[in-house]
């Protein structure tokens, strides 16, 4: 019985916390997280703006954890531009979450272009409002 009740209370503790895991094991607060929602089409805004200042707040160490959430129309240009495909490549490596919506990328018919740069595709609107609603740091673009 002891053991039920610490596994809860230790379920409840950690579930209600403002936390999230960082990549390194350690614990990245909400104002530790930098959420970057990337929609432009525009690959000037790609170039740079969007995708400097995300790989840089996660190479300088700005920020301990950095989401990129590739949606709707960025998912297409993503797909069809290999040099963003690479960027994108050297921002994994370095340590950068990179997710996109599934419903965009499907309406775009881009779905397995994204999964191929080993973009992490899924429903996204839950994600985000959790973001939101825990107070993470947002930029878009």
């Amino acid at each position: 019985m002891k053991i039920k009740l610490f596994l809860l209370v230790l379920a409840f503790s950690i579930c209600s916390t403002k936390l999230l895991i960082a990549q390194d094991g350690k614990i990245a607060a909400p104002s530790d997280t930098l959420v970057v929602l990337w929609s432009s089409g525009d690959p000037d805004v790609a170039e740079k703006a969007c995708l400097m200042y995300a790989h840089a707040a996660k190479k300088y160490n700005w920020f301990r954890e950095v989401i990129l959430i590739v949606w709707g129309p960025s998912e297409k240009l993503l797909a069809e531009n290999s040099k963003l495909k690479d960027k994108i490549a050297v921002m994994k490596k370095d340590g950068v979450i990179v997710e996109a919506c599934l419903a965009c990328s499907n309406m775009y018919g881009v779905t397995n272009d994204l999964k191929v740069c080993e973009v992490d595709v899924k429903g996204m609107g839950v994600p985000l409002t959790r973001y939101l609603k825990r107070g993470y740091k947002i930029v878009s673009y």
